[in-house]
């Protein structure tokens, strides 16, 4: 999957037509909410692990372990698994199979594309009616966790809401795969582009150094070649 964005340089009438001008702008507007709650859950993250270390050293060293720390790491798990779901979604860091969909091109692959996003909208619909309506049954009846009593509505509600956030990027998806289907010649914006196994080779190895030790490795060889 390639996880970054396009955007052309200039906007032709053609594709201002197709609304790549509006969809862009829509994406420009979404993805900071995108980022800020994907930063609220690495937070979180971050400040599990303080306190887990906390939570060791008070109860080895000191006998004094954290009140309610189970409890704490059990509400915690729908932040950090949730929360940033649709930020990955955008960054097209989620597992999918492309055996077949890598082999498609043009508007085969386009319409494919918008039967899977149609398919997601229904499913992701579902899962924030029902984690909705599952988080008001846990205010209403005060469900709450057994140790500390900390009530769990909260906690059930931010998995609707990072659910609902999923589902604003998979309509972002949608619509840009509706645009490439109607324009194939169009720059692909906002939506998950596949990439053959070499290019993500390359571009995890770019990520990793790799390449560019290698490229440092050359740039010695050839000096030595030169020098001798």
């Amino acid at each position: 999957m390639d996880s970054k964005i396009r955007r052309p340089v200039s906007w032709t009438p053609q594709e201002e037509a197709t609304g790549g001008r509006l969809i862009d702008r829509l994406d420009g507007i979404f993805h900071p909410i995108e980022k800020f709650v994907a930063f609220l859950s690495a937070l979180c993250i971050f400040g599990l692990m303080v306190v887990g270390v906390a939570q060791i050293v008070g109860r080895q060293v000191f006998g004094t372990p954290i009140h309610a720390y189970i409890d704490a790491v059990e509400m915690s798990i729908s932040i950090f698994a949730f929360l940033a779901i649709a930020y990955c979604e955008r960054l097209n860091g989620h597992v999918r199979m492309e055996l077949a969909v890598g082999k498609m091109r043009g508007r085969l692959l386009w319409s494919t594309e918008i039967f899977g996003q149609i398919v997601a909208l229904f499913v992701v619909a579902i899962l924030i009616y029902y984690g909705w309506t599952h988080a008001l049954r846990a205010y209403e009846y005060g469900d709450s966790t057994i140790d500390a009593q900390i009530p769990w509505w909260p906690s059930k509600m931010l998995v609707a809401f990072a659910f609902f956030t999923l589902w604003v990027r998979l309509w972002l998806n949608l619509f840009g795969y509706l645009r490439l289907f109607l324009n194939p010649d169009a720059a692909p914006i906002a939506v998950p582009l596949v990439s053959d196994v070499k290019q993500m080779a390359e571009e995890e190895a770019a990520e990793a150094g790799a390449l560019e030790q290698e490229k440092n490795k050359n740039k010695n060889k050839n000096k030595g070649s030169a020098a001798s």
